[in-house]
């Protein structure tokens, strides 16, 4: 079956982003950034791969399909790019966006939990929750693993990681990398 997997880039106080959805305060390592490339290609998104040193067409490694949040998607519409991930099947989740006008991207307005259980019960590759925290926290129960960039750095405010409801849930650590920035990325599974 497939499994849900949250990779994603986080303060030491649980932000994903600033504010006013800022990521470059996170401090940058260029073995970090190859790194990334190298073991998980399909998160670069498709319209940056070429500046990235990539092929276009560089092949999935994991995932095969991205469930993303009206927020992690804007930035791409900010700069006229409807299909951020055209390398994968892509959703995006939004009770307000209205509509998407690109067939690569699915628009889903009602309940992402339904849609990802769909999801894993279809064949192909791992699932990935690109954000946002509001996401997450909706699709908690659906979690099977999660890929933890944290930073070194305290956000102070921003997006958090998981913005939801009380919900205490178990992970454990599998595996753990260092950086030469200070940066970790720690593997968990549920618990």
């Amino acid at each position: 079956m497939r499994k849900l997997v949250y990779y994603v880039g986080m303060s030491l106080d649980g932000y994903i982003a600033g504010p006013a959805g800022e990521w470059d305060f996170y401090p940058f390592d260029a073995e970090m950034v190859a790194w990334g490339k190298s073991e998980y290609p399909e998160f670069v998104p498709t319209h940056v791969r070429s500046d990235a040193g990539m092929a276009v067409d560089e092949p999935n490694k994991r995932c095969d399909t991205v469930v993303m949040g009206r927020g992690t998607y804007e930035p791409a519409l900010s700069i006229d790019v409807t299909s951020p991930y055209a390398h994968m099947k892509q959703y995006v989740v939004s009770r307000t966006l209205g509509r998407i006008d690109d067939p690569a991207v699915e628009l889903i307005e009602r309940n992402p939990v339904e849609l990802v259980q769909r999801l894993k019960r279809e064949a192909g590759g791992d699932i990935w929750l690109a954000g946002g925290g509001k996401l997450a926290a909706e699709l908690l129960g659906e979690l099977d693993e999660m890929i933890i960039k944290s930073y070194p750095v305290v956000a102070g405010g921003g997006v958090p990681a998981f913005s939801g409801a009380f919900r205490p849930t178990l992970f454990t650590p599998a595996q753990r990398r260092e950086f030469g920035n200070g940066a970790q990325v720690t593997w968990f599974t549920r618990a």
